[in-house]
């Protein structure tokens, strides 16, 4: 390579060189442009060949372009040498790195911040399946497969219809000179809770108030093998909208009752019932427990219910809501109807807590009623605003009866009066003072503020236990009946006419 080197330089200066022959071969050009622009140090008359154009070479006259040629052979030699040698320390150093990189894995995973971590777990959990799902998230640890759980409590489950009768006194066209009588069939669910054909249900279900039509004229209930069989009412509690049935039948599948106040927001529960008749019978929806003690109101009654996202519909009413051991934890009862106000909702379900309802559900069936509660005796419509500016009374709770023999008898209590305070609290409708009055118990005494002709009146009275029996007083059972929508006179002091409905103390 020296040598080459040598007559490399020898060529560069003139040395060693041979001039050709002068005109003894012919000379041939090729036409091509060269890579680099050659400057010349010789002025020549050529202007081909002047600084800063291309030149014409001839092939076989000296070529600069060989020279170059040459300078690039050995300058890629070179290129090669040290691309060989970058590469061999390359790979070195990489091995190095990767080596390196495997051993301080777990070091990097250490240094992992918090948040990162959840992000990796949510997003191997969503492939993992050894990952938890939401259902056993929410399932206590003595928990059974919802298909066993549904196999157990189906026997125990039934379809309750009820028929229903009432007056008519208005069509579409106006009110009826003649009163007809109307037939109408509501159909809930129930479920078993003794051998002997003892059944639980909502009262809404047997207990009309929206048409005015009582309590129904006869009930029958569906098993789960679609035999039917008579049912008799043996009592109900509009108030806690608790009914008891009872079938002549034995050797029936009660259902297990749990314990509703062991219940936490968040846990598994499953409701049965037949949503919208008996064609959809036995449906299983679940959900969580959304909410305890939601305080609401139904049909002026306040409540203190178990809020649910399983869907319940109609028909659903007096189905059994079950934890997921597959005990019966409440009773469905409600929901939030879909389009509240301007907003539009889901999963808003609603149940009666098992453990409030045992004892309701013991007295019904013992004594007809439910022991223990406060009783006034009387019979009440609220004064609106509007009523109130009309007749210029104080808007409360006006009397539009007084029970014959009724604490409120005995306490002076007269047909006209507005309750306006019960014990120093302001109340406006029948609802308040309900609420009021059940915070205390038979044989207390509380103060109630009456108008009683533009005057205010205080009047002591000791509350009575409340020993309503469907059977045995009809005359009472009348009187705790929605007014129908019929008019009647009106009578004195009463702002209403006769309309809107009343309301029992």
């Amino acid at each position: 390579m020296s040598e080459n080197f040598n007559e490399y330089n020898n060529n560069i200066s003139g040395e060693g060189t041979t001039p050709p022959p002068a005109d003894t071969t012919q000379h041939h050009y090729d036409n091509y442009y060269a890579d680099t622009v050659i400057p010349s140090s010789e002025p020549t008359s050529d202007p081909a060949a002047q600084p800063g154009s291309y030149a014409y070479v001839s092939e076989n006259a000296p070529k600069p372009k060989k020279k170059h040629s040459f300078l690039k052979a050995v300058a890629f030699v070179l290129c090669l040498a040290i691309v060989g040698v970058g590469s061999v320390q390359g790979y070195k150093i990489y091995r190095d790195n990767k080596d390196g990189s495997e051993l301080s894995e777990p070091d990097s995973e250490e240094k992992t911040t918090s948040a990162n971590k959840e992000m990796e777990y949510s997003a191997d959990s969503s492939t993992d399946p050894d990952a938890p799902s939401l259902i056993s998230l929410a399932s206590r640890t003595d928990a059974k497969p919802i298909p066993d759980i549904v196999d157990s409590i189906m026997p125990s489950v039934v379809g309750v219809s009820s028929n229903f009768e009432y007056t008519q006194s208005y069509s579409i066209f106006g009110w009826n000179s003649d009163p007809m009588s109307r037939q109408m069939t509501g159909t809930g669910t129930g479920f078993i809770i003794s051998e002997d054909g003892y059944i639980v249900t909502n009262a809404h279900v047997v207990f009309d108030t929206e048409y005015g039509a009582g309590e129904a004229v006869d009930v029958s209930i569906m098993f789960s093998d679609e035999t039917e069989h008579e049912a008799k009412i043996i009592a109900y509690d509009t108030e806690t909208d608790i009914a008891v049935l009872k079938v002549d039948e034995t050797g029936l599948t009660p259902a297990v009752i749990g314990n509703s106040d062991e219940l936490r927001v968040g846990e598994l529960v499953i409701a049965v019932g037949n949503p919208l008749g008996f064609e959809l019978f036995g449906s299983v929806t679940s959900g969580i427990v959304s909410a305890l003690n939601r305080d609401i109101s139904i049909n002026d009654k306040s409540m203190s219910l178990i809020q649910t996202d399983a869907p319940i519909n109609s028909g659903n009413s007096g189905g059994p809501l079950l934890n997921s051991c597959g005990q019966v934890v409440g009773i469905n009862s409600a929901k939030m109807s879909s389009s509240y106000g301007a907003a539009s909702v889901e999963g808003l379900g609603f149940a009666i807590p098992i453990t409030d309802a045992k004892k309701i559900i013991d007295d019904l069936i013992n004594y007809k009623y439910v022991k223990g509660r406060p009783q006034i005796g009387i019979s009440t419509r609220d004064v609106t605003e509007s009523h109130s500016r009309y007749y210029n009374i104080p808007m409360g709770v006006y009397v539009t009866s007084v029970e014959p023999g009724s604490a409120a008898e005995e306490a002076g209590i007269q047909k006209g009066d507005v309750i306006i305070d019960i014990e120093g609290e302001a109340i406006k409708t029948a609802d308040e003072l309900n609420v009021i009055k059940n915070k205390y118990k038979a044989g207390d005494t509380i103060t109630l503020t009456v108008n009683r002709r533009d005057e205010d009146i205080k009047i002591e009275l000791t509350l009575q236990e409340d020993s309503y029996n469907p059977d045995s007083d009809n005359q009472k059972k009348e009187e705790r009946q929605p007014a129908t929508a019929a008019p009647r006179e009106p009578e004195e002091f009463d702002p209403y006419g006769g309309f809107g409905g009343m309301f029992p103390f």
